[in-house]
């Protein structure tokens, strides 16, 4: 899998710490590195960049993963989950079908993150789900 991943300047640290994780999984790594303090513009770039087919799934890492998620969110086809725990981060998968994910370098732990990341990848969505509908009528919001 090709995914993007990017951060604001609070998370280098987790940030390379993913990329490593996801390269050791076997995975093609695109980084997007910032020193722009305003996290909105690089949050926006991966998610353009996983929304227009370059990879297929994004992550994004701020201070709490809550900024870039809500940034991310404003690129049309762009579904961001903010991941807690492991609970979370498989069901960004599962039952919501998102392309990318955040968490939050000063929520969690690196080696906590690795793990919420491999669960994240270790999944995919079954389209013939309970969840499908549920998914499908988000996309329908966003086309209105």
């Amino acid at each position: 899998m090709k995914l993007a991943f990017g951060c604001d300047p609070n998370a280098y640290e987790m940030k390379d710490a993913l990329i490593e994780e996801a390269k050791a999984l076997g995975h093609e790594v695109v980084d997007f590195p910032s020193e722009d303090p305003i996290y909105a513009n690089v949050a926006v770039q991966v998610a353009e960049y996983v929304v227009d087919g370059h990879a297929d799934r994004g992550v994004l890492v701020c201070g709490t993963g809550i900024g870039v998620s809500i940034a991310a969110n404003k690129v049309r086809g762009a579904y961001c989950a903010c991941v807690t725990d492991v609970y979370q981060a498989q069901r960004a998968t599962l039952s919501n079908n998102a392309n990318l994910i955040s968490m939050g370098s000063q929520v969690l732990g690196v080696e906590t993150a690795k793990v919420l990341l491999g669960e994240y990848l270790g999944h995919e969505f079954d389209a013939g789900s309970r969840s499908a509908p549920k998914v499908a009528r988000i996309r329908e919001f966003e086309a209105q």
